[in-house]
């Protein structure tokens, strides 16, 4: 460009005599500008110098790090053996290198050793994230009456962009505690974030996984219902959450510890005085940035957070049943029914304080007024009634008293007694199918022997499968029945009357 060597030494950096002698080598060599900038770098130091790469240091013996690490969980082996046996076979390798020596050999193996442990700064957008999870350390409360004490849990929820922090104590880790600890950290931050992190416990994950983790049902349907994705931290990752990680030692020394000397009495109470040291905590000045969590939260999340729902979200349970053959679904030592037309399918059933709702491949097929009644009791809609017992399974009641009557004439009664109890014959179905399985397990006659002595002690209504299988269990079809049992009592004694007491006149009896 026409510069002179001042200002080439200016932009380059170089010595005046270093730019005029590579101008002068080119210039020898016939090299322009025009032939340099088609070269490259290597190309050109060919051509300007004849000892291509003079100045540059000796070529060193590389090192396997791998193998020194692994080297050093032995007993008895360090860094200098290592060292000396490193330098011993770059020796015999003769191939121009040179080996590092001892203070290099340690200095590069701390550097690769640092690569090892590396954490990845994670960046937090706001309102995205909102990391949860229970303290190590527990607080107490006593009952007043006895004195017992009794450690209960510490909830912690802290935002990622803002370090906003919720906490308060529930009485477990369980589902329903930590459902709704979740729903109360939601409306203390007035939004929703995008993500919830959880660690993989019972109450959030029913299915643990590194790479696919199952929801739990119960806060899957929270999450959906205030529109929220739940991303569980891997299984022994703390890095995951390290926010949480941070906000629960933070939980710890500002919450728990000022709380140490206090004692009380009921959960409500410690609720109210963690309350108090949580708005402490989030006024608490930032010690290397501007302001405190709650400014960052009203700057940060506040805005980027969605509105909650028009309810609160209602706290249902989750199972999975089958319809059995009397077309009804068992929870909570209940039966409701769903369409006979189901009867061997698999189903969900959802339970809220106040219905029963069952579930066919994610479509409601039947729902129910949730029952408190005794347990056993049956829920039945009619419209899920069936025509007549053969549109609905190969196992009529004919069928089925045939069957007991192919085993025993007492089995046959007891399964007449059964269907008898029950206002519909179907009813009575479990029961029934449960003395097929004993017949199984235990024969025909046993359970036919069984059938007679419960019938023999039963009242009108005949014994209950339950009570059959007892007698089963503890083996009593093998004694007499209660008719066949005599007394050994004397024919003469003083204290006997015999039969010929009751001819005698009144008169006599009397005396």
């Amino acid at each position: 460009m026409g510069c002179s060597h001042r200002a080439i030494q200016a932009s380059t950096g170089l010595s005046k005599g270093s730019v005029s002698e590579y101008l002068k080598r080119a210039a020898a060599r016939g090299v322009g500008w025009n032939e340099a900038s088609a070269m490259t770098d290597a190309e050109v130091e060919t051509a300007l110098f004849c000892a291509v790469g003079r100045n540059e240091p000796p070529r060193r013996t590389p090192i396997d790090w791998a193998w020194v690490h692994v080297e050093l969980r032995k007993a008895g082996v360090t860094l200098m053996l290592l060292c000396a046996e490193y330098q011993r076979a770059a020796g015999e390798r003769n191939d121009g290198t040179r080996p590092y020596q001892y203070s290099q050999f340690c200095d590069l193996y701390t550097d690769w050793r640092k690569t090892l442990a590396y954490s990845m700064r994670q960046v937090h957008r706001a309102g995205e994230k909102l990391f949860v999870d229970y303290s190590g350390k527990r607080p107490r409360i006593i009952d007043p009456q006895t004195g017992e004490i009794t450690e209960v849990e510490l909830f912690v929820a802290v935002l990622g962009a803002s370090n906003y922090t919720y906490a308060e104590a529930t009485r477990s880790q369980k589902k329903h505690d930590f459902v709704a600890s979740t729903i109360r950290t939601l409306e203390y931050l007035g939004g929703v974030p995008e993500l919830v992190v959880p660690d993989q416990l019972r109450s959030a994950v029913s299915g643990p996984d590194r790479y696919d983790p199952e929801i739990n049902p119960t806060y899957l349907e929270l999450a959906q219902h205030y529109g929220f994705a739940v991303i569980p931290a891997r299984p022994g990752k703390p890095r995951d959450k390290a926010k949480v990680e941070g906000g629960v030692l933070i939980a710890q020394r500002w919450i728990l510890a000022c709380l140490r000397n206090h004692k009380f009495f009921s959960l409500d109470e410690l609720n109210e005085a963690i309350a108090e040291l949580l708005e402490k905590l989030n006024a608490k000045p930032f010690q290397k940035l501007d302001g405190c969590r709650r400014s960052a939260f009203e700057q940060l999340d506040r805005p980027a957070l969605n509105p909650l729902p028009g309810h609160r979200y209602e706290r249902s349970d989750w199972e999975k049943g089958k319809v059995h053959i009397d077309y009804h679904v068992e929870f909570d030592d209940r039966f409701y029914s769903a369409p006979c037309a189901l009867i061997g399918a698999r189903v969900e059933v959802r339970a809220t304080t106040a219905t029963v709702e069952i579930l066919f491949r994610g479509q409601r097929v039947s729902s129910h007024e949730r029952s408190y009644g005794r347990k056993g009791a049956f829920v039945t809609c009619e419209a899920h009634k069936p025509k007549q017992h053969s549109d609905y399974g190969e196992w009529p009641p004919e069928r089925m008293l045939g069957w007991a009557a192919s085993i025993g004439p007492s089995v046959h009664a007891v399964v007449e007694k059964i269907f008898a109890r029950y206002p519909r014959p179907e009813l009575g179905y479990r029961p029934f199918l449960a003395l097929t399985r004993d017949a199984k397990t235990f024969g025909h006659d046993r359970l036919d022997a069984a059938c007679a002595r419960g019938l023999a002690l039963a009242g009108p209504y005949g014994p209950t499968r339950k009570s059959v299988h007892a007698i089963l269990v503890r083996k009593l079809d093998t004694l007499p029945l209660p008719d066949e049992m005599t007394l050994a009592l004397p024919r003469t004694h003083e204290n006997i009357r015999g039969p010929n007491y009751f001819d005698q006149k009144e008169e006599t009896r009397d005396h």
